[in-house]
């Protein structure tokens, strides 16, 4: 055996990687819960006036359906760590941030969903930002 092929490179994550691998296992158990909630709603379910489909305003008919199916989608490929996962969740963060954000009147005020997208947001940001930065060439 030569040399080169004697030697194994193994490469161990940081720990910043495996938080960050935790964090976003987390986040799919989120996703996963509030895709469930959304088809408890779907399919009446949930106790409530207009909280069964064929009695909801259209646009809540829409946003419930988009919702519903990538909710549980996102949470998939955030689970398996699949480079799609985040960008299945940022289009969910986004349809609910503008639903309760931009239209109250329609949707109603969450306040604590905003924040909380936008927290999560900015969490993943940092988290990448130190990857990136520790992946980084160091220069002389």
């Amino acid at each position: 055996m030569s040399e080169v092929t004697s030697r194994r490179v193994v490469l161990q994550p940081s720990t910043v990687e495996v938080i960050f691998a935790w964090f976003q296992r987390v986040i799919a158990g989120y996703c996963l819960l509030f895709g469930i909630l959304y088809w408890i709603k779907l399919i009446g379910f949930y106790p409530g006036s207009l909280w069964r489909f064929d009695l909801m305003p259209v646009h809540w008919q829409v946003a419930a359906v988009v919702l519903a199916v990538f909710f549980p989608f996102a949470a998939a490929g955030l689970w398996m760590l699949a480079s799609w996962g985040p960008v299945i969740w940022f289009i969910c963060a986004v349809t609910e941030i503008v639903m309760y954000a931009g239209f109250p009147e329609l949707f109603g005020s969450r306040p604590l969903i905003v924040v909380s997208h936008t927290a999560v947001a900015v969490l993943y940001i940092v988290f990448r930002v130190v990857i990136h930065m520790q992946k980084r060439p160091v220069r002389a």
